[in-house]
Parts: structure tokens; C-alpha cells; sequence
């Protein structure tokens, strides 16, 4: 997986934007992608992620998730060969 577009961090809590394009029916289509993690040091102080979630990690994560849906509804990107809408 390449470097993200974008990440949301709240506390141990990342939340990365990566967009992938895909071909459909002849076009090229931009698929957003987000990753959440949660960060920690193991035993030996080495920095680790993991997609488990403790229960205090989940406020952070709705946190930031909403912060991530809210880039990507400012951020569309119109399918490769389409016009933007134009009033959004």
C-alpha cells in the first residue's frame, strides 16, 4: 500500500484516506479507501498498529472517521472522463 492522501489522528487512533482507481465499464474510477489504525508501543518500545479497538479507543475512532467522511464528501473526485456537478 503507497502513502495515504490524507490522516486523521485523535490520540493512538489514525484514521488514513489511500484512493485506489479501478477500471469500470471502460472508465476509470477513483475508490476511496480508509484505513483505521491504533498505534502503540510493544514491549521493546518498537512502534506497532493494530485494527483492534479497545473500548476507550472507540470515541477516538468515531472521532476520527468522521473527520475522514467529512474530507472525502469536501474532496469528490468526478469518475475520469465525467464533468464536475455543477451547485455542490
Amino acid at each position: 500500500m503507497g502513502k495515504p492522501e490524507t490522516t486523521f489522528k485523535v490520540g493512538a487512533v489514525r484514521a488514513s484516506i489511500f484512493r485506489n482507481v479501478i477500471a469500470s465499464n471502460g472508465k476509470m474510477v477513483p475508490l476511496p479507501k480508509v484505513v483505521i489504525e491504533v498505534r502503540y508501543k510493544d514491549k521493546t518500545g518498537q512502534w506497532k498498529g493494530t485494527n483492534s479497538l479497545s473500548l476507550n479507543d472507540l470515541p477516538k475512532a468515531i472521532l476520527a472517521l468522521q473527520k475522514a467522511f467529512e474530507y472525502l464528501m469536501e474532496h469528490k473526485q468526478p469518475e475520469q472522463g465525467e464533468s464536475p456537478e455543477m451547485g455542490s
